[in-house]
């Protein structure tokens, strides 16, 4: 582990976190407002399992749209990437990620990429199972197994608080119904459910970096050596990272920072260093772009201070 990493961390960390007053907590989940808005933690893993930690690492937090990038890759594990992608694009949008517009605008309907919510949607609907049940449980292990075995678990209380506030979610999957993205035979709000509640698994800084570790290498965990996703499939989430996992910020923070990363409106991101580091950063004071602020400016400090880098 970086010597330079280890003796000022905390005191980056706490440069950082004086930017989180420059953010709200999302609010628009009821239940996410109640996290402590000041909050930052981080934790940094290497290949062997050594992390450096800082700030408030215990606190927990649901993943959200971090979720998205490993219900992307199971789908892929399901489907293949002509299934995928024959109901999702592979180009960033330019709108929200909650946005419906260029479903009815452009041909042939089908959602831009698998990061913004309605690409999620319709990824969600490719996972296998034959019940909403079976396949919440399969996204749950395989979660649990990428993070090293660590128990994990859905927060009730945000599933059922983003499942009643979710009409323009609804809106998009009745509208990928429409659009023959969502085949005949697929029930909406089965699909929902499974979505919400993959968003709603509860995890902390430590278990997302060792998530992320296992994308730093390439789909395997460098600590066990297992295999959990074929590299291939890795390669595509890691792209689409870097393209669109900072929504709308995502080519500023490629730019200012030089690393894949996906964030969520928990406060919530994930990070990698190419075969370096797997990180994970929760701040859920949130930006105008829906990212964490004081774990934005973490990132770009650790990456400007270590000269970080995916090149």
């Amino acid at each position: 582990m970086n010597e330079q990493l280890i003796t000022h961390l905390p005191r980056w960390l706490e440069a950082s976190r004086a930017h989180a007053h420059e953010g709200k907590v999302a609010a628009y989940i009821p239940e996410l407002a109640k996290a402590p808005g000041n909050a930052l933690g981080i934790s940094i893993m290497g290949k062997t399992g050594e992390t450096v930690a800082a700030g408030d690492t215990s606190l927990m937090f649901t993943m959200q749209s971090i979720s998205k990038i490993f219900t992307l890759m199971l789908a892929l594990v399901d489907n293949g990437e002509d299934g995928v992608f024959a109901k999702v694009g592979m180009e960033p949008t330019g709108d929200d990620f909650n946005s419906m517009l260029k479903l009815e605008l452009v041909e042939p309907g089908k959602p831009f990429n698998p990061l913004i919510n309605a690409g999620a949607i319709a990824v969600t609907s490719l996972i296998h199972g034959s019940s909403p049940a079976e396949k919440s449980g399969r996204v749950l292990r395989y979660f649990q197994d990428i993070a090293g075995g660590a128990p994990l678990a859905i927060n009730e209380e945000v599933y059922r608080s983003e499942s009643a506030t979710a009409h323009r979610n609804r809106s998009l999957a009745y509208f990928l119904k429409d659009n023959e993205v969502l085949g005949e035979e697929i029930d909406v709000e089965d699909v929902l459910s499974v979505y919400f509640q993959h968003c709603s698994i509860e995890i902390n800084v430590e278990q997302l970096s060792r998530m992320a570790l296992v994308l730093a290498f390439n789909g395997t965990d460098p600590i066990t050596g297992r295999e959990h996703i074929p590299r291939r499939y890795v390669q595509i989430a890691k792209t689409f990272m870097l393209m669109c996992g900072m929504y709308n910020a995502s080519g500023e923070f490629a730019i200012r920072a030089g690393i894949p990363a996906k964030s969520g409106v928990s406060g919530g991101i994930l990070a990698m260093v190419p075969g370096i580091y797997g990180i994970g950063v929760v701040g859920p004071a949130l930006g105008a772009k829906g990212n964490s602020t004081a774990g934005v400016h973490l990132l770009e400090t650790l990456s400007g201070q270590l000269e970080w880098s995916m090149m």
